[in-house]
């Protein structure tokens, strides 16, 4: 009797630490989902300001992952300014534009503060808005970002309402693409449903620690 009393308790034991460490990892691995609340985080610039998505709640968010290194990144940042067009078009607005740079501190090309700095001030680059390093990739994995760039518009009430390609333009081949980002945001300052919620990113993979 007292062995089976034993056991039972070991099992119950067993399973609220079980639910209880469930229940932690689904705290401490929160997700992003459309239509859902988006994961916040805090993270600081390569200048060293702090940036909380709470605290962009009442604008508009758009999320870009980054990589200086990255061709893709340099197509649209550089060659074509297709990020800076996109952020120009919605300046005198209540949008926020962040870039987050994901890859980890040790990769071959190094991926410091300092490098990240001097390529956002570069000519031809002058990016006009804060790249934010997350540096040990949590925030990166928390939003599900797969490549340099992948793109993410929050609403003003702070849900997901679009993930990720800036456009239909994957080779740089068109003439007239289609900013799915723009048409995102439009629609999120307007207060409607955003039509092309979901499209498959392109780019260089994000390079993650670990």
């Amino acid at each position: 009797m007292k062995k089976s009393l034993t056991l039972g308790l070991s099992v119950l034991v067993g399973l609220t630490f079980a639910q209880m460490a469930s229940a932690g990892d689904k705290h401490d691995h929160a997700h992003a989902e459309l239509g859902k609340a988006a994961p916040e985080f805090s993270l600081k610039d390569v200048d060293g300001k702090e940036h909380k998505l709470s605290d962009y709640k009442g604008k508009v968010v758009v999320l870009e992952w980054t990589c200086c290194t990255c061709p893709v990144v340099a197509r649209h940042q550089k060659k074509e300014q297709t990020m800076q067009k996109t952020f120009a078009s919605f300046k005198g607005k209540d949008v926020v534009w962040l870039a987050i740079d994901s890859t980890k501190p040790d990769h071959k090309d190094g991926y410091t503060e300092d490098m990240i700095r001097e390529w956002k001030n570069s000519d031809g680059v002058k990016l006009p808005y804060a790249v934010l390093r997350d540096a040990d990739g949590k925030v990166g994995r928390a939003y599900g970002a797969k490549t340099t760039p992948h793109m993410y518009v929050v609403d003003k009430k702070g849900a997901l309402v679009y993930s990720g390609a800036i456009d239909d333009n994957p080779h740089g081949a068109k003439k007239d693409a289609t900013n799915y980002v723009a048409k995102a945001v439009e629609a999120a300052l307007a207060g409607s449903t955003v039509e092309v919620a979901s499209t498959k990113p392109y780019g260089c993979g994000v390079k993650y620690a670990g």
